[in-house]
């Protein structure tokens, strides 16, 4: 499927978009592939750790889900090339396990100033436990695993490994064989190899879901019966036993390292040479590599002490996030939530969606990377950005892969505006910035929708992504722009072209109530802020289809968002503004969530992009069809946060709020189950993460941000230069 055929059809399933696919069959196993195996698919998106090592020459990133290693990434943070890499337990005769599976799981990171993880995995039966600690090679492009598997009942166990490769973002073509003492995967672009120690004795490779799968081979009776030496191309699995691990005193330890390399002497020769440094050194090279970072940028702030644990973790999960091929490229998830990752095969194969960079995301963290001390980091954001501008007219990508590539296709005008904010704040002035600035500025001006002919600031789509019209929070970021922009002109001498764009700026910051407050809605008797118009006339009942499988046909006045404090935070309107004042009840009305966390906020009334009503999976669904509910936001709360601190208020609620809906290891989702009761089991404890993406890399970003500007009494990105201009 060619990029622009992929994005149509991503689009329109998408939360992030305005036509819907019907919905899939569900229940059924997934299809199989004449002779290659059950379709590859991914894990849950709901991830319990991600980690890296900080070296740029390692280009490893891992992931936990389950009790098991998740998706692992490699060569880049757009490429994931496993599926999974997890543990099994057998006696040999009554049982067999998967770990993690089979187990009760916990998840903690032993040591707050860096991403290495440990996952304790306890039977029900209390016959054994294992535990598993994970870093990446600083060195090498291999992920390594210590293993201790400690026998609780004085049984005799045996432990195996089990390897689903799905290399270079792919499992259907994917080879595998024994070679030499390890396990070789490889698809022609990419190759793994497993090794272990103690080595592994019996090895199998086969395809998943076949009659020969060695895992159900094994499950069947205990024993590997079959041992295939090579398999594929297909969706290929590996399965080895590792020799001397029993669980009892002597025999417990293991370390499994899984190598990388663009063929296969690589992948092996990492994979070795990995092990050959020993596990004691890894790690304490991984830990030093983390430590270093956080010495070289600001300490935690006053206002984070509460909440130091969480705080470290999104600052170390900002940095992770970073690609290290293409620096300043920082995904917005290492995740494939929900249909993303394990329903529909358009979604889903090759992934996407999290893996890819959005110019506004890219925005979000480089101001919270600004504002916790990464100068460099933010400012390499600001470069990328501008290395992947259309250099036809201007405008910026909707997504696209770290290397710039554009996957999906449809225009925001707040991700051609926010690179120009971004750049502002970080102080870039060279040549080249300017050059972007300017030819993101005059798109902006020029800009004219093609099927309404309406000019900017109308943008085709709005910071959610599934509508059009005039968004306060669009408007936000354009106004900011044009004044960013023009204090760039000026110190360039360019006086007459300043003079231009701050007029147009002061115009758009004038209408955008006319554009967007009504007086004649129904929520409220007082004026308040719509998501947006369709039309730029918010007293009028003009309808629109909300997308996601909601309402076919809602009057535009009904639709709320908490977006237009944008307005707030850039210095563009007063914290106190009558319409501000008035449009905040409506918004807690109507949007507000109360969790035994504390207080959430969902996106924008109607909002369909969340778990079922009966606690399952958000899949793509029919307009009108309510299946799915968007659910609270995290990031949201960060940004209330923020206003609370323009307005003069006190808003550590809000961190402790932030920080209370990460999980135990510190990862924070992109949604919280918001206790409306469903009709079947609940997805999960109120105010806790749900199985959207996590860790989403905006609500980490968001938690920092607020920290830093509680410190500093102000948001952090509110820059001068504005809020001077129309606050002052």
């Amino acid at each position: 499927m060619t990029t622009t055929s992929r994005a149509v059809v991503l689009l329109a399933a998408v939360a992030t978009c305005s036509a819907l696919l019907g919905p899939p069959a569900t229940g059924a196993p997934p299809p199989r592939a004449a002779d290659r195996g059950d379709r590859s698919t991914w894990t849950e998106g709901d991830k319990t750790g991600f980690g890296t090592a900080r070296a740029r020459r390692s280009n490893v990133w891992f992931t936990l889900q389950g009790g098991r290693v998740s998706e692992v990434f490699y060569p880049d943070l757009s490429t994931p090339s496993v599926r999974s890499l997890g543990l099994v337990v057998s006696d040999g005769r009554t049982f067999t396990d998967r770990v993690g599976r089979d187990t009760v799981t916990t998840v903690a990171r032993p040591d707050e100033r860096s991403l290495r993880f440990t996952q304790v995995n306890r039977d029900e039966q209390g016959r054994y436990e294992v535990r598993e600690e994970y870093v990446t090679s600083p060195r090498h492009d291999a992920l390594t695993v210590r293993v201790r598997l400690t026998s609780l009942d004085g049984g005799r166990y045996r432990l195996y490994v089990h390897h689903d490769p799905a290399l270079d973002n792919g499992g259907m073509d994917d080879r595998a064989r024994t070679r030499g003492p390890g396990l070789l995967a490889t698809d022609g672009r990419v190759a793994s190899y497993l090794v272990t120690r103690p080595a592994l004795g019996a090895r199998v490779n086969d395809l998943v879901g076949t009659r020969t799968d060695p895992w159900r081979d094994l499950a069947r009776d205990h024993r590997l019966d079959r041992r295939r030496s090579a398999a594929g191309p297909g969706n290929v699995v590996q399965l080895g036993r590792v020799r001397g691990v029993t669980g009892r005193p002597g025999a417990r330890w293991a370390t499994v390292v899984l190598g990388f390399g663009r063929d296969a002497g690589k992948a092996r020769a990492h994979a070795t040479a990995t092990r050959a440094d020993g596990w004691t050194a890894t790690r304490r090279a991984y830990d030093r590599g983390w430590h270093r970072y956080l010495a070289r940028i600001r300490p935690v702030p006053a206002s984070a002490t509460p909440v130091r644990a969480e705080y470290l973790a999104s600052a170390l999960v900002l940095a992770a996030a970073e690609d290290k091929l293409n620096p300043g490229a920082i995904v917005a998830s290492p995740s494939a939530p929900w249909a993303w990752g394990d329903e529909l095969e358009d979604l889903a194969s090759p992934s996407g969606a999290y893996h890819l960079v959005w110019s506004r995301d890219l925005y979000q963290f480089g101001t919270a990377l600004w504002a916790m001390g990464d100068r460099a980091a933010a400012r390499r954001a600001v470069d990328w950005l501008f290395r992947v501008q259309q250099r036809k007219d201007g405008s910026f990508p909707q997504n696209s892969d770290v290397e710039g590539t554009p996957v999906w296709s449809e225009l925001q005008l707040d991700e051609v505006a926010l690179p120009v904010v971004l750049a502002g704040l970080v102080g870039k002035r060279d040549d080249r910035t300017w050059h972007g600035v300017r030819k993101g500025v005059r798109f902006l001006l020029r800009f004219r929708d093609e099927e309404t002919g309406r000019r900017a600031p109308y943008s085709p789509q709005e910071r959610w992504e599934n509508q059009s019209g005039y968004s306060p929070s669009t408007i936000a970021a354009q106004v900011a722009a044009l004044v960013v922009a023009a204090d760039l002109a000026r110190d360039r001498g360019r006086r007459t072209l300043a003079r231009e764009w701050l007029a147009k700026a002061d115009r758009w910051a004038r209408r955008v109530e006319r554009w967007t407050v009504t007086t004649t809605g129904p929520l409220s008797e007082e004026p308040y802020f719509l998501r947006l118009t369709k039309n730029g006339r918010p007293d009028t009942p003009s309808r629109y289809e909300m997308g996601d499988g909601g309402p076919t046909s809602v009057d535009q006045r009904r639709v709320v968002d908490p977006s237009f404090l944008d307005l707030v935070r850039l210095g563009i309107t007063a914290p106190d503004d009558p319409e501000v004042l008035s449009t905040l009840p409506v918004v807690d009305d109507d949007l507000a969530v109360t969790t035994p966390n504390g207080r959430f906020w969902r996106r924008f009334s109607f909002d369909g992009y969340g778990e079922t009503r009966t606690g399952g999976q958000w899949v793509p669904t029919d307009p009108g069809a309510n299946r799915t509910l968007g659910r609270g936001w995290p990031l949201l709360t960060g940004e209330r946060g923020e206003y609370a601190v323009a307005a003069g208020d006190d808003a550590d609620s809000y961190l402790a709020t932030m920080a209370a809906a990460a999980g135990p290891s510190g990862m924070i989702s992109e949604q919280v189950w918001d206790g409306r009761p469903p009709t079947g089991k609940p997805c999960c404890p109120a105010g806790e993460g749900t199985r959207a993406a996590t860790p989403l890399v905006w609500s980490h970003a968001g938690l920092v941000r607020l920290a830093w500007t509680i410190q500093r009494g102000r948001p952090v990105d509110r820059q001068e230069v504005v809020a001077d201009r129309y606050l002052r």
